[in-house]
């Protein structure tokens, strides 16, 4: 199998649930403690092996490419002053990965935006990213779906599983069991079902490697839920016909995911990470039990 060096992230989306704070700032771009959300993304590519980084952007995004561009004025005024652990910092997200861009246009659903990086990726397989999901570095989820891929070919989904009250809020996988107990065969795909048609309580979470049949699906899928091109959709097609596109694969994922979709998740995200902090932590944790014992 060809080795995967290309990740996709879709980055076009509006971010309403952020208003008025995306109103001229991308979703994207929101801190994470002191980094932008989409950086810990391109980070986790690049840590699996993906140097060549395609981002699925559309209008008001142009501080994406900003971000992941040099910024010779602050690095000079850095320089001056002597502050290399700033410097260091800033030149981080220039130095990740190979970055490319592409606009969207017409938002139309997940689906739309992967088939948009096909001129890129052409006929190789590749990684899609979604930023609201932050995977902690220590537990290398994307290397472990790009080593499934590669050695049983087709395409991997990331499943986690939730409670049923949340399993209308995702994707939801039926599955059969492997000889590995962290993988499953995918037999079929739904769309944010409800609790009572869930197939599993396996939800599928934001992280996909798949192969390039993908596209020619995606071409021939109609608009589902929501009037979008649904990826779900189009893997739902590759998971019950192997011979457009290979099995479909789920690994299941037990490790640390931080979601940053809606407003209290991402508050969540945020008090999470910053405990965690080796420069942070020890104060914020201080600071915070002190807080709850005397507000609540």
């Amino acid at each position: 199998m060809r080795k995967i060096q290309k990740a996709v992230i879709p980055a076009a989306g509006l971010g309403t649930r952020f208003l008025p704070a995306t109103k001229a700032t991308p979703k994207e771009m929101l801190p994470v403690v002191d980094k932008p959300a989409i950086q810990y993304v391109v980070e986790e590519a690049a840590a699996a092996g993906l140097s060549d980084v395609l981002m699925i952007t559309g209008r008001n995004k142009r501080a994406l490419e900003d971000h992941f561009d040099r910024n010779y004025e602050l690095e000079s005024a850095l320089t001056r002053k002597g502050d290399d652990e700033r410097l260091v910092r800033v030149q981080e997200s220039s130095e990740l990965a190979t970055m490319h861009y592409v606009r969207q246009g017409d938002p139309r659903g997940l689906g739309h935006a992967v088939l948009c990086a096909e001129p890129h990726v052409g006929d190789e397989p590749f990684a899609v990213l979604l930023g609201d999901d932050l995977i902690d570095p220590r537990d290398p989820l994307l290397a472990r779906m790009t080593e499934i891929q590669e050695r049983e070919g087709g395409s991997v989904v990331a499943l986690m599983e939730v409670a049923p009250e949340q399993i209308h809020q995702y994707g939801c996988a039926a599955v059969e069991a492997t000889a590995e107990s962290d993988v499953v065969r995918v037999t079929g795909l739904v769309e944010k079902p409800e609790p009572g048609d869930a197939p599993s309580s396996l939800a599928v979470i934001g992280r996909y490697v798949l192969d390039p049949a993908v596209f020619g699906v995606l071409r021939e899928t109609e608009p589902g839920r929501g009037g979008e091109i649904q990826l779900t959709d189009a893997l739902q097609q590759l998971a019950v016909d192997e011979k457009l596109g290979g099995p479909v694969h789920g690994v299941v994922f037990r490790g640390r995911r931080y979601d940053t979709g809606d407003r209290g998740d991402y508050l969540r995200a945020i008090v999470r990470l910053a405990c965690e902090r080796e420069d942070l932590g020890p104060d914020f944790r201080t600071w915070l039990r002190g807080y709850v014992a005397a507000e609540l």
